[in-house]
């Protein structure tokens, strides 16, 4: 059994054995969203676990992983329904974050992350809705991929928001990241990267620490590199809102019913977040998926067959005893996170440190299926 409880569940039962592969000699980590032969699915609350039955067959990407020789070690644990970014879970405790003892490690994907960080493993298999591979990647010094919106199957995977889910995974080095990639990828074109684009206004946008490291990154590491400067002139504060109405939405069609039969179940964050929801009416959906469009087309024009260069997260992770400021830490950190999301685009998020030594995160935001050409820079780089 491991150690720490805030980070794993216990099994009810073995985890399926691997094959022989690419990845054998490399363990991996579950987020307790992807469905596991023989295991039960609790999404990071413990009375859904109570109720749900084990699972017949795995997801596909815990397959595809298993078929590739990765060993599973565990299922973790993670915010509820996988609906926050802080890594915070009322039931469970809050997984450590090594680099940062006396702050958080981020969500949603929080326990793989710090199993990842911990030296557990070396691969977290995890989901990223609206940044929940890339803020924690940023706050627990790791290397993570936000794959492209719908070319890893979520066949298996407990969905939030459809229109906005994909599957990532998280590592302590970027070699190990273009292992798993090339597993996962296996046959599918590199696309050709043209430029690196650079935005101050987008870059400003996090605190200014944030800043000053990914300045450091563009003028240290991507020196030689083909680099496009761009105005920055986005309604970020819009696109979250759009992002946040559709994720909302899609949320409660899902999980509302469940969480109306069980009252008292979620912690008080969670609920207050789903109870927001619930009021978003379907005429209001409607009017964001448009503009959900709307934003795509924009912002793929405006990363056209470049690289963006945006931060990982708006700030350093938030200190534990402070739960007040990750409220504003999240619509600042959506504001950047929701460029890839809406587009449903790739993005890597590559470790950077402050000038104080903390942990922070730059995403490399490349065109659709650019996936392995991205991985393959960020080992460069």
């Amino acid at each position: 059994m491991h150690a720490d409880q805030s980070i794993w569940r216990t099994p009810e039962a073995a985890l399926p054995a691997p094959a022989i592969g690419p990845l054998s000699g490399l363990r991996f980590s579950i987020m307790d969203l992807f469905a596991v032969t023989g295991q039960r699915l609790g999404a990071g609350n413990p009375t859904r676990l109570a109720e749900a039955h084990p699972e017949p067959e795995s997801a596909a990407i815990v397959s595809q992983l298993l078929a590739a020789g990765a060993m599973p070690v565990g299922i973790t644990h993670l915010d509820e329904f996988a609906y926050s970014l802080t890594g915070v879970n009322e039931h469970y405790g809050t997984p450590p974050n090594p680099l940062a003892p006396d702050r958080i490690g981020g969500g949603s994907s929080s326990g793989v992350a710090s199993s990842v960080s911990t030296g557990a493993c070396e691969i977290g298999l995890g989901a990223d809705t609206a940044g929940s591979i890339r803020v924690p990647a940023a706050f627990q010094g790791l290397h993570g991929l936000r794959t492209t919106h719908g070319s890893v199957s979520a066949a298996g995977v407990l969905p939030l928001a459809p229109s906005l889910d994909t599957i990532g995974w998280m590592t302590r080095d970027a070699l190990t990241l273009a292992r798993v990639t090339e597993a996962v990828f296996a046959g599918v074109p590199a696309r050709p990267l043209d430029h690196i684009a650079v935005s101050a206004g987008l870059i400003a946008a996090a605190d200014r620490e944030v800043g000053d490291a990914i300045w450091g990154f563009v003028d240290g590491r991507m020196l030689g590199l083909p680099r496009r400067d761009i105005d920055h002139d986005l309604p970020l504060d819009h696109w979250r809102q759009v992002m946040a109405t559709v994720l909302g939405y899609e949320a409660w069609q899902h999980h509302g019913e469940w969480i109306t039969s069980h009252p008292g179940s979620l912690g008080a964050e969670i609920a207050g977040r789903f109870m927001s929801a619930q009021r978003i009416t379907p005429e209001e959906y409607a009017a964001a998926v448009a503009e959900m469009a709307s934003a795509r087309t924009a912002i793929r024009a405006l990363v056209g067959d470049d690289v963006l260069v945006v931060p990982s997260a708006s700030s350093v992770p938030p200190r534990r005893d402070t739960p007040g400021a990750y409220a504003a830490a999240r619509i600042a950190t959506h504001n950047l996170t929701c460029l890839a999301s809406l587009a449903g685009l790739p993005a890597v998020s590559l470790p950077l440190r402050t000038a104080a030594g903390l942990p922070v995160g730059v995403s490399l935001i490349g065109p659709p299926h650019s996936d392995r050409a991205l991985v393959a820079l960020a080992t460069v780089l």
